[in-house]
């Protein structure tokens, strides 16, 4: 099992768009793939579109990625990558 912190930093937030790139990426894996706010004990699966969206995460905001599975350190690294890339929005 991984587990990661990792904070939203485009502007927007997790907004649609992003949120649409994350669970994309997420449905590719095999592994169990689990977001949560640093300041909730509520958990989502990060393959879900409606759970990424109700996590409401604006810039700043702290969330733990949860990970288990065969593929578990490659969909880590993926993720992060894009979360920290501003899913592409900004530079």
């Amino acid at each position: 099992m991984i587990e990661r912190a990792v904070f939203i930093e485009n502007e927007l937030g997790l907004h649609a768009r992003a949120a649409a790139k994350l669970v994309r990426l997420a449905s590719q894996f095999e592994a169990d793939i689990k977001l949560s706010r640093a300041d909730s004990d509520q958990s989502i699966d990060a393959k879900s579109i409606l759970g990424v969206l109700l996590l409401a995460a604006a810039k700043g905001t702290e969330l733990r990625l949860t990970l288990e599975g065969v593929d578990e350190q490659e969909a880590a690294d993926r993720l992060i990558e894009l979360i920290r890339s501003k899913f592409g929005e900004q530079k």
